[in-house]
């Protein structure tokens, strides 16, 4: 359906009536000069304006160009029709931890070492295309929490930003209170029967003003179910040309499980451990298994905007106006023998 978001523009319509009308004419001081051949230097474009038809094709254009300017600047747009978002789901916030040390290869795929973002962003973007009843929001936090992407039923932008993430965006230490802190401010205004956040890290807190299980505390009030995973393999073998035994490390060291455990203790949600590929797969499967939650019925009516059609016909129509004049100013001009002659 065709409307206009600015239809009180069209009350401009008779504007050039109403100038040509009351505006005063402005007043022609005589030539302090007579010369009685300034006719035939006169362009021809302008002699051609005498003419009925020349007046016409003037003034139809004039009023085309004008009419066709009021229109775009009246915002037409198009409407689609109706469509009936998902009356049921989650309010899901996932916080990601993008600081320096998921850059760690610990993560074994088909024989290769790949760093813990990138398994993430895979396993996480899969994912978030499954769930399709669910308004998703994207928390990403290092030394500071970063709303990347806030509640939308639009899962393909929330898995563009997700894939867009780059380590150390968000500064090198771990924020985890922070991160909660601002999941906590997003889903306030929610159904508290659909609050969830699941939270991803590799680490412990290492920066931030607020306190995990602070956080946590907040989040409980709040009515905030948390899920927490901790990601990172226990043991991998280091080896060097002088050293091609290898020795053992465990690379998740670093990694507090005893405060993401009691996070989702406090919150109502489960701690998930994931130290290779597999079973970060497993746990985003179980978690797919959250039930649904009703919510309000809404619709939405997608806009597109139809402005630039008749600002195009106003572009083209001046254009062409313009270019009329200017040729009959270049056309040659009768000589003064063919108009001695017509004179006879």
């Amino acid at each position: 359906m065709l409307q206009f978001d600015w239809p009180w523009v069209f009350v401009l319509l008779p504007l050039p009536l109403l100038v040509w009308r009351f505006w005063p004419r402005a007043e022609q001081s005589p030539s302090a000069l007579m010369v009685p051949f300034y006719q035939g230097l006169q362009p021809i474009s302008e002699r051609g304006q005498d003419s009925l038809a020349g007046k016409l094709i003037n003034l139809v254009l004039l009023l085309i160009i004008w009419l066709a300017l009021v229109v775009a600047a009246a915002r037409p747009q198009w409407l689609g029709e109706p469509i009936d978002l998902p009356t049921s789901g989650r309010d899901l916030l996932m916080a990601v931890d993008i600081s320096g040390s998921m850059d760690t290869r610990d993560m074994i795929v088909g024989g290769d070492n790949l760093d813990r973002l990138t398994v993430v962003k895979y396993v996480v973007g899969e994912f978030v295309k499954r769930r399709h009843q669910d308004r998703l929001g994207l928390i990403l936090f290092g030394t500071n929490a970063y709303l990347q992407a806030p509640l939308t039923f639009d899962r393909e932008t929330v898995n563009t930003l997700l894939q867009e993430a780059q380590l150390g965006f968000a500064g090198e230490k771990t924020a985890i209170g922070e991160a909660i802190g601002l999941a906590i401010k997003r889903l306030q205004d929610r159904p508290e029967s659909s609050r969830v956040v699941i939270l991803l890290t590799d680490g412990a807190n290492t920066a931030g003003t607020v306190a995990p299980l602070q956080a946590a505390e907040l989040a409980k009030l709040a009515g905030v179910k948390i899920y927490t995973i901790g990601v990172g393999a226990d043991e991998i073998t280091m080896r060097s040309l002088f050293d091609p035994r290898g020795r053992t490390l465990n690379p998740s060291r670093d990694l507090d499980e005893e405060t993401l455990q009691k996070i989702a203790d406090l919150t109502g949600g489960s701690y998930f451990r994931a130290r290779n590929p597999q079973e970060l797969v497993e746990i985003y499967a179980e978690l797919d298994k959250l039930e649904p939650t009703e919510q309000d019925a809404q619709t939405f009516r997608p806009v597109k905007a139809l402005f630039y059609w008749p600002m195009g016909i106003a572009l083209l129509l001046s254009a062409l106006w313009a270019g009329i004049r200017l040729l009959g100013a270049f056309l040659p001009l009768p000589s003064a023998t063919t108009r001695g002659v017509n004179a006879q």
